[in-house]
């Protein structure tokens, strides 16, 4: 599971079977996970566990990076 970055608390990264979806990435603090589609728009698929407050915090996140992830996705999934 290749981690893409670290942003503040947040790990954001892949699974390897992941390539069989649509674009998303996995942010993850502690030991609770979430998962945000990035195609066609970012949007929360399981909060995981987060508080909402994290949750906003980390769309953000991907709102602004998301650039960065579609490649990562791309050069990880082709």
């Amino acid at each position: 599971m290749p981690t893409l970055f670290d942003d503040g608390p947040y790990r954001f990264f892949f699974w390897a079977y992941d390539c069989r979806e649509r674009r998303h990435v996995h942010a993850e603090r502690d030991d609770v996970i979430a998962k945000f589609w990035v195609d066609p728009n970012v949007a929360l698929a399981d909060g995981g566990g987060f508080s909402r407050r994290d949750l906003r915090d980390i769309e953000r996140i991907i709102v602004r990076r998301r650039e960065e992830i579609t490649r990562g996705w791309d050069k990880f999934c082709s």
